[in-house]
């Protein structure tokens, strides 16, 4: 990697972070604050969130035909999603530790917490719980993912692909033999390096998840 590419990298890992920040900024404006993974509300708030809660019934009245005839479709995916999640968890319980590969930690990628938002009915509750593992999931396999790839094929493609990981931008260009030969050992070192806590191609910056 050029250090026009380093630099570039290390922007977009700094415009994320102030981002973060933010976001964080935002939540604080509406009276929300989070503490050691706790949600707090300010005084009155929830009280004020409960006069825009709309029923389940009404929720549904409003909903079409083909929205509620889907519901099944869509839930059938928490199955291989559930799955997916244990096998992963095994998979780098056994693995990860052989290869000295620091584990993810599944807390910084699955978070239920929107069950506190009093404007929330019990349906749109439950979607939020549903939306939030699944998505969860995938974050966590991603990373999971990622370090698996650093450690046995750190190399990026000669095709663009979208929206890579955050180690992808570290990895060596295609083609570059000499590197692969020369800084696999060191890619390595750096993989186990990684805290479980700061799962980042950099190593200074937690997931975007600001204020959790």
């Amino acid at each position: 990697m050029t250090q026009r590419m380093h630099d570039i990298a290390r922007s977009i890992v700094d415009l994320q972070t102030e981002l973060d920040r933010e976001i964080e900024k935002r939540r604080r404006a509406l009276g929300v604050h989070v503490h050691d993974r706790l949600v707090e509300f300010e005084h009155g708030l929830v009280a004020e969130q409960r006069k825009l809660k709309t029923s389940a019934r009404s929720f549904l009245a409003r909903s079409s035909f083909g929205v509620i005839a889907t519901a099944p479709v869509i839930y059938s995916m928490a199955l291989p999603l559930l799955f997916l999640d244990l096998w992963l968890t095994l998979y780098q319980a056994i693995c990860f530790r052989i290869y000295a590969i620091p584990r993810v930690a599944r807390r910084d990628y699955i978070a239920f917490d929107r069950n506190r938002l009093a404007y929330l009915n019990w349906i749109e509750a439950l979607n939020c719980a549903y939306c939030a593992y699944a998505n969860g999931v995938i974050a966590y396999t991603r990373e999971i993912g990622s370090r698996t790839e650093q450690y046995w094929c750190p190399i990026k493609h000669a095709l663009r692909i979208s929206g890579p990981h955050e180690r992808y931008y570290q990895f060596l260009e295609y083609g570059d033999a000499e590197g692969y030969r020369t800084r696999l050992a060191d890619f390595r070192a750096r993989l186990a390096e990684t805290s479980e806590d700061v799962p980042g191609a950099y190593g200074d910056r937690s997931p975007t998840r600001s204020g959790q």
